[in-house]
């Protein structure tokens, strides 16, 4: 990118001398489970299969999707993307953390995908208050060999029909956001990452909703809003390859970090309150 030309991948001698992260940075990664694999040599499956955004409060019926771990395309040029992360001795609490702490440093963001995570930052330019909801990351990253800058605006789980109280009776976590590239007149689609308990720890069900019905222009709402989005939509609908990029994007950061995760949450968590509670 022309307009940041100091933004790099990984980290430079002098961070692997001086950053209190670097020992948690670990630029090899496994690879992909055999539910990614499967997932992507069968293909896009039909979207009929994969439930569509209006349909998310049935993450909490306890119940396994049809597709944990898939993608497809809607003849609208939606692309929906799901994938699951088994994650043992991880909780949910630790995800919720980690979303207000690791969005106001690159180091911090290069420990979750060694290998595409490049630049973040709060919109507000503000650092970690402890939370991220009612907040935007502004990340720049490759998905893919696209290298890509985009906002992330985080929003409570209720705006996308999921009940709140039971989230928390059940000790779940669900982190909810709308996603837009960073300099683009629209918002492009939603995204969830439902993280319930297991026996050895936890598991996280990701759920993108790209593309089609989802976009929307970041200034207008209403009928106009819906007619321009879709007009945009058709423009640029989403293609195969960038719905598979996003599902190996998706399963590798997720994969890797988790392996992390209770070790960084140990060393840096500090009690700041709840992360999803709005100032």
């Amino acid at each position: 990118m022309a307009r940041h030309p100091h933004l790099h991948l990984g980290y430079s001698a002098d961070e692997r001398a001086q950053s209190p992260y670097a020992p948690f940075f670990r630029p090899a990664m496994a690879p992909l489970s055999e539910s990614v694999r499967a997932a992507l040599l069968n293909g896009a499956v039909a979207h009929e299969l994969m439930p569509p955004l209006v349909d998310a409060g049935a993450l909490q019926s306890g119940d396994d999707w049809t597709f944990e771990t898939a993608y497809t395309l809607c003849p609208d040029g939606e692309a929906r993307v799901f994938v699951h992360t088994p994650m043992p001795g991880v909780t949910p609490a630790m995800w919720d953390w980690w979303f207000g702490w690791h969005g106001d440093e690159a180091q911090k963001y290069k420990l979750w995908h060694p290998q595409a995570h490049v630049h973040v930052g709060w919109a507000d330019g503000q650092g970690d208050l402890g939370h991220y909801v009612g907040r935007t990351s502004r990340v720049v990253e490759y998905v893919g060999s696209a290298r890509m800058s985009l906002t992330i605006r985080f929003v409570r789980p209720r705006e996308l029909g999921l009940d709140e109280d039971q989230l928390k009776a059940s000790g779940e976590v669900a982190i909810c956001a709308r996603v837009a590239l960073a300099d683009g007149p629209v918002e492009t689609g939603w995204l969830i990452h439902h993280l319930r308990p297991t026996a050895d720890g936890c598991e996280m069900r990701s759920r993108f909703w790209l593309g089609g019905g989802n976009v929307r222009p970041k200034a207008i709402s209403g009928p106009l809003g819906r007619l321009l989005g879709g007009l945009a939509a058709r423009l640029a609908p989403i293609k195969p390859q960038q719905a598979s990029d996003l599902l190996i994007h998706c399963a590798q950061e997720m994969s890797h970090l988790a392996t992390l995760m209770p070790q960084i949450y140990k060393t840096f968590a500090h009690p700041v309150g709840g992360s999803t509670a709005e100032p």
